[in-house]
């Protein structure tokens, strides 16, 4: 007789369950199941969830403009700007939550948090919610909760993905020359974002990008520089550095050799000549200047 009532009751709840879904198949107010009286109530309590849940994620596609899981990437330094766009939410109040330690950043327009790096603007006529991180870090990546305050809560979400920019010299950081060809060092920036506000070039501890002579010159372009000098001479030997304004900066050491091809004799404006020599005996120099003082008498 038991087991006659529980196999009743089975057949109840599937009945029960038939209805339901032929019902919801032809468009009938949900409503009436949730109220009406049915005897399986765990059945009642399952099927009021997953409708419930199934409200909430209409109340946030209605709610959202904006794809729900977007990821933003941005350059270490910089700005980071996430977005949040909604529509329709009343006197609902938007807050930007940080997932990996729950820390409410920003509720409307006031910053919460004790970083003041980040702040709420509003755009597109009050729809767009934009969570800005000003001088961005690594450990600023991960996920970011927009939150609605409707009866529950509705939310999306973002994740930062943070990149850090370096430069690089083309070539390696070691740069050999023969005095009188030309220097050319470019420098690339590499997982660059956004292009830098200035890049700075430095031959030791002087900037010398307005400081150039000899027909030497610096090149910008979208993302790089690029410095050339026309004849390299000794003085152009040394440590140069690549400095963008939003990346991190990059060496290169530039060596100058002496020439090897002996040089022709050279005359001067008054119709006198050098004589190329190397030697750092004393002694040999004088004999050379003293005879180099006939030849000119002569």
């Amino acid at each position: 007789m038991r087991q006659f009532k529980k196999d009743l009751r089975n057949l109840t709840c599937i009945a029960n369950a038939k209805e339901i879904l032929q019902n919801i198949r032809h468009g009938s107010n949900r409503k009436e199941f949730i109220t009406g009286q049915r005897r399986n109530s765990k059945f009642d309590a399952s099927f009021n969830a997953i409708l419930s849940e199934s409200d909430n994620i209409k109340t946030s596609e209605k709610l959202f403009l904006s794809p729900n899981y977007t990821i933003v990437q941005a350059q270490v330094g910089t700005t980071a700007v996430l977005h949040c766009e909604v529509v329709d939410i009343g006197e609902s109040t938007v807050s930007w939550i940080r997932k990996h330690d729950y820390h409410l950043l920003t509720v409307g327009l006031q910053t919460y948090s004790s970083d003041k790096r980040f702040f709420t603007s509003t755009g597109k006529n009050g729809q767009d919610w934009c969570l800005h991180i000003r001088y961005s870090e690594l450990k600023d990546s991960g996920l970011y909760e927009c939150q609605v305050t409707t009866h529950p809560a509705s939310s999306l979400f973002v994740e930062l993905q943070l990149v850090e920019a370096h430069a690089d010299i083309i070539g390696g950081s070691e740069k050999i020359v023969k005095s009188g060809s030309p220097l050319r060092l470019s420098c690339v920036l590499r997982r660059s974002t956004e292009p830098p506000e200035y890049i700075f070039w430095y031959h030791g501890d002087r900037m010398i990008n307005y400081d150039l002579k000899g027909g030497a010159a610096v090149r910008h372009g979208r993302q790089g520089s690029e410095l050339i000098i026309p004849r390299a001479e000794m003085k152009h030997a040394g440590n140069y550095s690549c400095v963008p304004s939003n990346a991190r900066s990059v060496n290169v050491t530039v060596h100058v050799l002496q020439s090897e091809k002996p040089a022709a004799m050279q005359h001067d404006s008054k119709g006198g000549s050098t004589i190329p020599y190397k030697t750092n005996d004393a002694f040999t120099k004088f004999v050379i200047y003293f005879f180099y003082i006939l030849y000119l008498k002569s």
